[in-house]
């Protein structure tokens, strides 16, 4: 049998930003019809070598080829002509254009005439593009600002694929999607192989990359470490060459029954949403970590937003128990003054400010707590806030006074959720909180819910990872097209195949 071909080389790649260097005189070779996966912590530098390729970032030293013929992209459009294509961990859309056009940038001239340019073939051809590769039903006339996280993935895959690209890159794509259209992806991906076209991907779901990939590649510190063939190792094995040793203690709670006080802390009854959530009745106790699992239309997102106050019920109503009774919450004002937090799955759209500090950002949610005389803040105050998250969180980090964009998913994650539980609280709602942050970072994620839960802090995790649900949750509701099909105690034993059941 004749050795496949190598589509793509990589020769001594090396590259720093500032003193970081974040890949070392790195060495891979991608074969024709091969699914390839890179793990490694956050920070690692898998995002980083994969956007070279990309022609996102410029290559400091080395060499790369494809098909045997030397590739040196300056941009995205040149690695586009040579059928390379990259989806990006972070949302790459223009907000105030249509999704259908955002799909073309770069290569709008097809589509002009003249001073003019056709808006009705770019919506064809977009269609066109998501029918060939059977992707599920888009609207690509809306604004991208207007779209949901997982849509706006989506429109991204179709933009990706109007290449027709012969080396598809996905960095923590899956991630940001319902298990429907993580279905889709794998769908993708099978078809990808048996048309003899390569594929990179990177996950930190590592059951996930394992199933999907032939080979993983693992980088630490910004060298690779060694390749392994997918079907011959674990992810034990994959976590020890991650992190340069066996990892001790659970990943998730160890106990098997639901465990939580008697107190009711929030209550969702006959909640309903324009987004199709139909009276869904639920409570949530004090120290309780009550999780939602469901698929993308099944509508678990916009509750963590109703039950916040973001979004206003259009039946029904959301009550917190406080010392004088009960209290109705009507918007997040109210919510932040009652002692709840919420963390969005769009951690860069919607939670943070990307361009401020780190110090910045934390104190957010605690300015009012902080004021000083004649309603200034104090800037003392201020800073030790912020310090005490950055230390008690581990952010890693310059200081404080860092940006937050430019820190790495897991610690942007930090610092969104530390924030929060800096600060006193009784209800916390968690929407994805571990989405596209690595292993030790999960890890660490998943024991500060566990003290909030110590706490007495009552949680209410959405999640689209059903192994996050069944490890961490005392109750999970299962959601299908709005309704709540079936609400399953920890104390009965979770089952993935009953909870799959009830989601489709």
């Amino acid at each position: 049998m004749a050795e496949q071909e190598v589509v793509l080389k990589i020769v001594g790649l090396d590259k720093s930003f500032g003193i970081t260097h974040a890949n070392c005189n790195i060495d891979l070779e991608l074969k024709k019809g091969e699914i390839r996966g890179l793990a490694g912590e956050n920070g690692s530098g898998k995002s980083t070598l994969l956007s070279q390729v990309a022609g996102l970032v410029p290559i400091d030293k080395g060499e790369l080829f494809v098909k045997g013929e030397p590739y040196m992209p300056k941009s995205p459009i040149e690695a586009q002509k040579r059928k390379i294509a990259m989806i990006v961990q972070e949302l790459g859309m223009v907000g105030e254009l249509p999704a259908g056009v955002n799909i073309f940038l770069g290569d709008m001239d097809k589509f002009s005439k003249g001073p003019f340019v056709s808006l009705s073939r770019f919506y064809k051809e977009a269609e066109e593009i998501r029918e060939k590769w059977e992707l599920p039903p888009l609207n690509f006339r809306r604004k991208a600002s207007s779209l949901n996280v997982e849509s706006r993935k989506m429109m991204e895959l179709v933009r990706a694929l109007a290449v027709n690209p012969d080396i598809l890159i996905l960095d923590e794509v899956t991630q940001s999607l319902s298990q429907d259209n993580r279905e889709v992806i794998y769908k993708l991906i099978k078809r990808f192989k048996a048309e003899g076209r390569s594929v990179l991907m990177i996950s930190h779901d590592l059951d996930e990359t394992l199933q999907v990939t032939d080979t993983i590649s693992v980088l630490r510190d910004g060298n690779l470490i060694g390749t392994v063939v997918s079907a011959e190792t674990s992810e034990t094995e994959l976590r020890r060459m991650m992190v340069g040793r066996d990892l001790s203690g659970s990943y998730y709670r160890e106990d098997q029954k639901e465990t939580h006080g008697d107190e009711v802390a929030l209550k969702l009854e006959n909640v309903s949403s324009e987004g199709g959530v139909r009276d869904v009745n639920v409570q949530v106790h004090e120290g309780e970590i009550l999780a939602f699992c469901g698929l993308s239309d099944s509508g678990i997102h916009d509750i963590g937003q109703i039950a916040y106050g973001l979004m206003k019920p259009t039946g029904g109503q959301v009550i917190l128990m406080t010392d004088q009774g009960e209290e109705v919450i009507k918007n997040p004002i109210q919510s932040l003054k009652r002692q709840m937090a919420y963390v969005p799955k769009d951690r860069d759209g919607e939670a943070m400010m990307m361009k401020s500090t780190i110090l910045q950002n934390t104190v957010l949610p605690s300015a009012e707590n902080l004021e000083g005389k004649f309603g200034y803040l104090d800037s003392a105050s201020l800073r030790a806030v912020a310090e005490d998250a950055k230390n008690q969180f581990l952010i890693k980090c310059t200081g404080v006074t860092q940006k937050v964009n430019a820190l790495s998913g897991g610690n942007k994650q930090k610092v969104n959720l530390g924030r929060w539980l800096v600060k006193d609280l009784k209800v916390l709602i968690v929407d994805c909180p571990t989405r596209g942050v690595d292993v030790g970072v999960k890890a660490y994620i998943y024991e500060c819910l566990r003290k909030a839960k110590e706490k007495g802090i009552a949680t209410l995790m959405i999640t689209d990872e059903l192994s996050e649900a069944m490890g961490m949750a005392d109750r999970i509701v299962v959601m299908k097209n709005g309704v709540t099909e079936k609400i399953i105690s920890r104390n009965e034993g979770f089952d993935e195949e009953s909870i799959i059941e009830g989601m489709i």
